[in-house]
């Protein structure tokens, strides 16, 4: 049967060779001006938008329809979405897919609420087309991917919170600190898809060690990880090399933020999706 992969723009992903993939776009708002994520996306200024601006900022979710005209033509469909605690994504995902599947009798649908976003994303994508080009049926596929999740986790680094206080994700007081004397704050997407701040590091290099230590804590052994930066390859770099240092045979990608991680990173940020034993 044909099979179809569509995430929503906060992985990052807009293209994946070697399967029938697609996105479906968030989109910023600020003041006045919209920002719809993509690959042409100047994140440089809408991160200059977002600065300027001392209005409440938010995000708006792909709609319904936007889901099922993704699906189309599809016998089988896995969707991948931001977490729900961030975003109405994966209550749209769903409403789609009972829709989708009314529509036509036969088909089916499986869609993951990554808890998380971005680089985590992304290593449940690629968990599916490894499932699929080994020819695993759709309900082993599912099965799999809900069970990789379970050891696949995001950490992240922020030089700057402004954005998660404006759209009231995390309090001010908690954001304050953050870029201050170059502070960083780290965190992780928590087990119910939730921000859950860890620590605070000053400088490049403590926060770098800091990424790290928390990776190990939490089971890392060399296995995949995927880096996004905000406008910040020199730090996607530093992490990189830390890792390499105990784990040289690690399989390692970076790649820019796009719209929706660039708004909660924001400049400087970065997001570290990685597999634990």
């Amino acid at each position: 049967m044909s099979y179809k992969i569509i995430a929503d723009s906060s992985s990052d992903l807009f293209a994946l060779d070697g399967a029938d993939y697609a996105f479906v776009p968030l989109t910023i708002h600020c003041e006045d001006k919209s920002f719809t994520d993509g690959p042409t996306l100047d994140i440089a200024a809408m991160n200059a938008a977002l600065k300027a601006s001392k209005k409440p900022s938010g995000t708006s979710c792909p709609s319904i329809g936007d889901w099922i005209e993704a699906f189309s033509g599809a016998e089988e469909v896995f969707a991948v979405t931001i977490t729900g605690s961030l975003s109405g994504s994966y209550a749209s995902a769903v409403a789609a897919a009972d829709q989708y599947c009314t529509a036509h009798p036969g088909r089916k649908v499986c869609v993951i609420d990554s808890l998380s976003t971005g680089p985590e994303m992304v290593l449940l994508i690629d968990k599916i087309v490894a499932c699929k080009r080994n020819g695993v049926s759709f309900e082993q596929t599912e099965q799999a991917v809900r069970d990789y999740a379970k050891r696949t986790h995001l950490l992240f680094a922020l030089q700057s919170m402004n954005n998660l206080v404006k759209n009231g994700r995390i309090s001010r007081a908690k954001a304050t600190i953050a870029g201050v004397l170059g502070i960083r704050a780290i965190g992780k997407a928590s087990e119910k898809g939730t921000l859950e701040m860890l620590k605070t590091c000053r400088g490049e290099n403590k926060t770098v060690a800091g990424l790290y230590e928390e990776m190990i804590a939490h089971g890392y052994t060399g296995g995949r990880v995927f880096i996004a930066h905000c406008l910040n390859p020199a730090l996607a770099d530093k992490t990189e090399q830390i890792i390499r240092k105990t784990f040289p045979n690690a399989e390692i990608a970076i790649r820019p933020t796009g719209g929706l991680c660039s708004y909660y990173a924001e400049e400087g940020g970065i997001l570290v999706g990685y597999e634990s034993n």
